[in-house]
C-alpha cells in the first residue's frame, strides 16, 4: 500500500431525512440502516482498509459522537479521530484534516468520503479510487467521482463533463448543478454528458490547500494561523478557536464550483448516498408485493411498494397502504407518502418549532 495515500471519512452529519430512526444524538452513519450486520460508518471503513493503510484512515466527526466512533471503530487510533466542535458543513471539515495531514506529510494524497454512503461493488470502488489517487499523485487536480445516472433523480447534484478525456477515464468538469427539477433531470439523463455528484473527492492536500487560499481565503487564514498546533497536545484547543471563525459552507459551493482544475471520473460501483428512506427502499429486498421490510414482526396484508422499519419486539400489521414510508421507533411513528419523503427534513424542522428537541 502507498504510504502517501490517506482517507478522511466524514461522519458529523445528522441524517435528518432518516428521522425518526436517525436522531441528533445517534445519527444514521452509526446505524445499520439496511440490516447488514455492520453500521454505515463501519462498512465505509471496511471498504477503505482494503487499499488505504489502516494508520492513514481518519474519521472527522462531531465532538459529541467521539464515544460512538470509538465504540464502533476500536481499530482506529485515537489520534486519527478528529473532533469538530460544531457543524460547519464540509469545507471546514475538509480543511481541518487537510491542514493537519499537510503538517504530517506534505505529499499526502487524500480521499474525502462521507460515512453514510453504500457501495455494492467494493472491487469496482477500490479500482476507481486507486485510479483517482494515481492521477492526483502526478497532476495538480481536484478530482470528484461521478456516478452514471440510472434514472432522473431530483435529490442528487449533477456534474457536466467534457467528452474528451485528459487521461484514461478522467474528464474535465464543465458545470455543477444542484438538485434539478424532474424535467431538467430528465434532460441531463438523456444528454449523456451528466453524472451524479457522489460527494467523494480525491486530491493532494497541498493542492486543496492552494484552492482554499484562492477561493475560501477566510477559512485558509484561520487554519494557516493555527497550523503549528496540529499534531500537538494543543490541537483541540486550536480547533476550538478556528471553528467559530469559519463560514458554514460546503466544499462544492466553496471550491469545486469555482476552481479551474476540477476533474471527474465516471463510475458505476453500486453507489447510493442513502440520503432518504426511498433510497433505502431501492437497496433492500422486497416481497412479492414490492414491500421492503426491516423488522422481524411485521405483517403485510393487501399493501404494496412500501418501506417498513419497526422494532423486532413490536408487532406491526400493515393493511391497504401503497407507496408509503412507515417507521415505528420507541417514541415516534412516521407514516409518509414515499413521493413526499424528501420533505421529511422540513417536517423535522416543524417538529423542532412546535415540540422542541425532545423528538429530534
Amino acid at each position: 500500500m502507498n504510504k502517501n495515500n490517506y482517507v478522511a471519512i466524514m461522519a458529523g452529519g445528522i441524517g435528518s431525512r432518516f428521522w425518526p430512526v436517525s436522531r441528533a444524538h445517534y445519527p444514521k452513519q452509526f446505524l445499520d440502516i439496511l440490516n447488514t450486520g455492520r453500521t454505515l460508518i463501519q462498512s465505509t471503513y471496511d471498504r477503505f482498509v482494503n487499499f488505504i493503510p489502516a494508520e492513514n484512515i481518519y474519521i472527522v466527526t462531531l465532538a459529541q459522537y467521539l464515544d460512538i466512533v470509538r465504540e464502533q471503530l476500536p481499530e482506529v487510533p485515537p489520534q486519527n479521530i478528529l473532533c469538530e466542535p460544531s457543524r460547519k458543513n464540509t469545507a471546514p471539515c475538509i480543511a481541518y484534516v487537510s491542514y493537519k495531514l499537510h503538517q504530517l506529510n506534505p505529499s499526502a494524497n487524500l480521499v474525502c468520503a462521507p460515512a453514510d454512503h453504500i457501495v455494492t461493488d467494493v472491487d469496482g470502488f477500490k479500482k476507481v479510487c486507486t485510479d483517482a489517487l494515481q492521477f492526483t499523485a502526478h497532476i495538480k487536480a481536484l478530482v470528484t467521482l461521478g456516478i452514471k445516472p440510472t434514472h432522473p433523480n431530483t435529490g442528487y447534484g449533477y456534474i457536466q463533463f467534457d467528452q474528451h478525456g485528459v487521461s484514461e477515464n478522467v474528464f474535465k468538469v464543465r458545470t455543477f448543478t444542484e438538485k434539478p427539477d424532474l424535467q431538467l433531470a430528465r434532460t441531463f439523463m438523456t444528454s449523456g454528458d451528466f453524472l451524479w455528484n457522489a460527494g467523494i473527492f480525491v486530491w493532494q492536500v497541498r493542492n486543496i490547500i492552494k484552492a482554499f487560499e484562492k477561493h475560501l481565503p477566510e477559512i485558509h487564514e484561520v487554519f494557516e494561523t493555527e497550523k503549528a498546533h496540529f499534531n500537538t497536545p494543543e490541537e483541540q484547543q486550536a480547533v476550538e478557536r478556528i471553528y467559530p471563525q469559519c463560514v458554514n459552507i460546503s466544499i462544492d459551493y466553496g471550491i469545486m464550483e469555482k476552481a479551474d482544475n476540477v476533474y471527474v471520473i465516471p463510475a458505476s460501483f453500486g453507489w447510493s448516498d442513502l440520503g432518504t428512506w426511498a433510497s433505502a427502499y431501492d437497496n433492500l429486498e422486497k416481497d412479492y408485493l414490492g414491500n421492503a421490510v426491516i423488522g422481524d414482526n411485521v405483517m403485510v396484508i393487501d399493501a404494496t411498494n412500501n418501506i417498513v422499519h419497526a422494532d423486532n419486539k413490536k408487532l406491526v400489521l400493515l393493511q391497504g397502504l401503497d407507496e408509503f414510508v412507515i417507521v415505528d421507533s420507541k417514541d415516534v411513528l412516521l407514516i409518509c407518502k414515499k413521493e413526499n419523503e424528501q420533505e421529511i427534513k422540513e417536517y423535522v424542522a416543524e417538529i423542532k418549532r412546535n415540540k422542541g428537541d425532545k423528538y429530534l
